[in-house]
């Protein structure tokens, strides 16, 4: 069962009906096994779990603070990766794609994202051949971008492909290299705006939306989670933030960096579900 925290005290209050908060933020606590995560691009260091605990409670409660109601999915220990949601599910107004990640121990994470999901969109899955993390899904307005990286296929765009036409997407693979998901390299600034790391894609596969590059200081720096009147951002990065905050942008930092030791960001943490009117 989902628990949410309250908007007001951040007191965890059971399951709410969903016209509560502006947005609903699934999230899922840290697991115990949490330093035995998936490693495709990172040395494994060691990883103080209560540290982060306390960076993806703070991570929350910025959730909470832009408007949300923070919907808690529990740990298991037998999940290290369980933390890290947006793997488990593509979000739109119409409807949610459950995934079929591309590390097959991360496929138990699905279930308890599904039905967490249900309450809120129609679900359809994506099926084997088909492999595909919700993190190489980058979506700007009705263009979808799928990144094929060691995680996600080609027969899992066809299948996204398949299922969002109809609804008036435009589905684009594009390669990925450097690092481990799609939205590494770039996320939404809006629905005509990426934040980019040049060197991990080729800003020419977003033709037509503007380019904004991070640091060069900051590699890292490209994974913003959009919120409707923010950007929740690692604090890590503060010369891109800086730089984001110069553009207009509202910037809130929070601390991830333990969360990071483990390939996560802050899109990673969270599933967000927009109200639809």
């Amino acid at each position: 069962m989902a628990a949410a925290l309250d908007g007001a005290s951040g007191r965890r209050v059971g399951t709410v009906e969903y016209h509560v908060g502006v947005f609903v933020a699934i999230t899922r606590q840290v697991s115990p096994a949490f330093a035995a995560c998936e490693l495709t691009h990172l040395e494994r260091v060691p990883i103080d779990l209560d540290r982060a605990r306390t960076q993806h409670h703070a991570y929350e409660q910025a959730l909470v603070a832009a408007g949300g109601l923070v919907q808690q999915l529990a740990a298991d220990a037998d999940i290290p990766d369980s933390v890290f949601v947006e793997d488990c599910a593509i979000v739109f107004p119409e409807l949610a794609i459950i995934t079929r990640p591309g590390a097959a121990p991360r496929r138990a994470e699905t279930p308890a994202v599904a039905r967490a999901l249900a309450a809120f969109r129609p679900l359809c899955a994506v099926e084997a051949p088909g492999t595909v993390d919700g993190g190489d899904v980058l979506v700007a307005g009705h263009r979808v971008f799928v990144g094929l990286s060691t995680r996600t296929n080609e027969a899992a765009v066809a299948q996204l492909r398949a299922v969002l036409t109809p609804h008036g997407y435009t589905v684009c693979a594009c390669e990925v290299g450097g690092c481990l998901h799609l939205k590494s390299a770039a996320t939404a600034l809006d629905d005509a705006t990426l934040l980019v790391n040049p060197s991990w894609i080729e800003p020419a596969v977003f033709g037509g939306l503007a380019i904004v590059e991070v640091d060069v200081a900051e590699p890292s720096a490209a994974n913003a989670l959009r919120l409707h009147d923010r950007l929740i951002f690692p604090a890590a990065f503060p010369r891109t933030a800086a730089a984001l905050e110069r553009r207009g942008h509202r910037v809130e930092r929070v601390e991830a960096d333990e969360l990071a030791k483990a390939e996560g960001a802050v899109t990673c943490c969270s599933l967000i579900v927009e109200s639809r009117g």
